[in-house]
């Protein structure tokens, strides 16, 4: 262990970078590196380079909110996103100059997707800049949106805009919204994923289309029609295109259910997809924000794609997936217990590109030879942005369950702290999301705790990622009542151990943790403390207020009856614990409403709460949210766990 640590304050010292992207030759890789801005109260973001040969990275924009950059094919300029909008600047640096602006696309533009000759650039952008003093208008269930806000009926659709002149066309229209697009080897059409036409709209459902791109750019032209390209996957997630063109790579679902994301090859002549990579039985991961993962893309001939794997987010190999009969997948040969965020393939290099973290730093760039397995680390930001700090050591740990069953886990601590200490109990998010050894730059009352000789317990409990579709699958239909064995058994040996005081244990989650949270709390006594972030707390009134919520209660949940058994507040009248709620109050996943109903029920019957809202908070707050929030949030967890189990 090093010397200190970690606080919240520390989160101003933070560097992390993001987003990488690859130059087609593979000599240098373009990232975001982002630091928490004290006096701005907000993240600032410049894009960075590092070559991949080795050497120090510099700094390319200023910031200080720039990110998703993205190479030109010849390598000699880069796209990248500032307020909102595309820029350019020379790879070797200068000023960055607007290629979309105000007045071209007032609604701002979306990550870069270049055409392969480099001279137009595709991406998606909601279609309309809704007046926020007017009147919400909604049509179907997308209204609105957790992160964006109040949509009425803007949605988000496809445009190319020419990098010559900046003029911007729009290229979809309607009321389907139109994910990232990818360019066809050729440069005449576009695929992407959009809404997949009739059918419960509530469910989400997306499939992979095709556009033909004319090869000049006119504003104001009548959007092209569409194709849907089979009608074999109903959800999608992301699209890449087959080196001969002939066929998109998918990561989606043949099925409408709640399972793994699947690598699909879908033949352009409609017929039906073809699942790859099967033998895996793990859940494909395209990368999104707290889901650590990178897009499936070609290699020649083979696929490059990631999955999650007990805790890890590894890069995986598909040998000629392009071809009808593929080999077997293998995991490329990295440093154990590294999660890989991003990837980006050079195709004449044979190299692959990617932000990772590990035990020992919260995010690195690095480039693995596709061939020889061959690893290189090509930044040290966390030495230089945090030289004096302490990391708590994890240990890997199983618990073997009465019904048979085993649920893996880490419990973290500092190997000089006395046996039989105060014990912190987190439950994570999703629920199809997963706890790892990496070290964790979000929960930082983690590292606060485990300095003061507190024991955490992570578990990846039923419903978790990483570990086959039938334990992804397995509390489905059954929230709490499936998996709160998972953690009570778990807290028990603990205690049977002696590792921990059976009376100092806290309890703490957000979004389907806070949902534990509330339902362990009303199930069980033996938690002195719980603090329940993201509450969900009634699962009648989240399905008709959050912005998954129908999606949620008809795929997760269940009917009307399995809503009423699965809602902690079915049995509020037995929770007895001190409880602290902290909520986003702009959070459109977990409507701040839920917190309010938990707050009342509590309150009402003579518990010990305290309710704390985030102005302006979105649901993914304790994320990206504002530091002065994140920082708040880890201070007040802290107390109110420490206050309630003092010895």
């Amino acid at each position: 262990m090093m010397s200190q640590p970690l606080t919240a304050d520390d989160l101003y010292r933070f560097e992390i970078p993001g987003d990488p992207d690859l130059s087609q030759d593979g000599s240098r890789v373009a990232y975001v590196l982002t630091r928490q801005d004290r006096d701005r109260d907000s993240a600032s973001a410049a894009i960075h380079v590092v070559p991949t040969a080795g050497g120090a990275p510099r700094r390319l924009t200023n910031g200080p909110a720039d990110g998703a950059p993205r190479w030109s094919p010849d390598g000699s300029m880069l796209a990248f996103l500032r307020a909102g909008q595309l820029h350019l600047i020379s790879a070797d640096g200068g000023e960055a100059r607007p290629l979309t602006t105000e007045q071209s696309r007032p609604g701002g533009a979306g990550p870069a997707a270049w055409s392969p000759d480099g001279t137009r650039i595709a991406f998606a952008a909601v279609d309309a800049v809704r007046d926020p003093k007017a009147p919400v208008v909604a049509d179907d269930l997308g209204w609105k949106a957790d992160g964006a806000g109040l949509l009425g009926t803007a949605r988000s659709q496809v445009f190319v805009v020419e990098v010559a002149s900046g003029l911007v066309e729009q290229l979809t229209a309607g009321p389907d919204d139109c994910g990232a697009p990818a360019w066809s080897p050729d440069g005449t059409r576009l695929a992407f994923a959009a809404r997949s036409g009739p059918g419960p709209e509530y469910l989400g459902t997306s499939a992979p289309y095709v556009l033909a791109v004319r090869p000049d750019v006119e504003p104001g032209r009548e959007p092209a029609a569409r194709e849907r390209v089979g009608a074999g996957i109903p959800l999608t997630a992301a699209v890449a295109w087959a080196p001969d063109g002939t066929a998109l790579l998918v990561t989606g679902r043949t099925t409408v259910s709640v399972g793994h994301l699947h690598l699909l090859r879908q033949p352009l002549d409609g017929s039906a997809p073809v699942q790859l990579a099967a033998e895996l039985d793990r859940n494909v991961m395209p990368g999104a924000p707290g889901y650590p993962g990178a897009p499936a893309q070609f290699h020649g001939r083979d696929v490059l794609f990631a999955v999650r794997d007990r805790g890890a987010s590894r890069l995986c190999v598909l040998p000629a997936g392009a071809s009808a009969e593929p080999g077997e997948p293998r995991y490329l040969g990295l440093p154990p217990g590294l999660s890989v965020s991003g990837a980006k393939v050079s195709q004449p290099a044979g190299v692959a590109a990617f932000v990772f973290a590990d035990g020992s730093s919260f995010g690195e760039v690095g480039v693995v030879d596709l061939e020889s397995g061959k690893f290189r680390r090509l930044t040290e930001h966390m030495e230089s942005a945090l030289p004096d700090a302490r990391l708590p050591e994890y240990r890997q740990r199983e618990f073997a369950l009465t019904d048979g069953g085993v649920v893996p886990g880490w419990t973290v601590r500092d190997p000089a702290a006395p046996a039989g200490g105060p014990l912190l109990v987190d439950v994570h998010g999703g629920p199809h999301n997963a706890w790892g050894p990496q070290a964790d730059p979000v929960h930082l009352y983690h590292h606060e705790l485990v300095a003061r000789g507190w024991t955490v317990l992570i578990l990846n409990i039923r419903g978790s990622d990483g570990y086959g579709e039938q334990h992804y699958r397995a509390a489905v239909g059954g929230w709490g009542r499936a998996d709160e064995r998972d953690v009570l058994e778990p807290v028990a040996a603990l205690v049977d151990e002696g590792l921990a005081d059976p009376a100092r244990i806290a309890l703490t989650g957000y979004s389907y943790g806070g949902f534990m949270s509330c339902w362990l709390s009303a199930r069980s006594e033996i938690f002195a403390a719980v603090v329940a972030g993201g509450v969900v707390c009634d699962l009648h009134s989240m399905a008709g207020t959050s912005d998954e919520g129908q999606a949620v209660s008809a795929l997760e949940v269940g009917g009307k009856d399995a809503l009423t058994a699965c809602s902690p507040m079915t049995h509020v009248d037995a929770v007895r614990v001190p409880t602290l709620i902290l909520h986003g109050a702009a959070d459109d996943r977990c409507p701040a409403g839920q917190a309010e109903q938990w707050f009342h029920a509590l309150k009402t019957r003579g518990v010990r709460v305290r309710m704390v809202l985030y102005p302006e908070a979105s649901h993914l707050f304790i994320l990206n949210g504002r530091p002065s929030h994140r920082t708040d949030y880890t201070r007040r967890l802290v107390d109110w766990v420490t206050a309630h189990t003092a010895a």
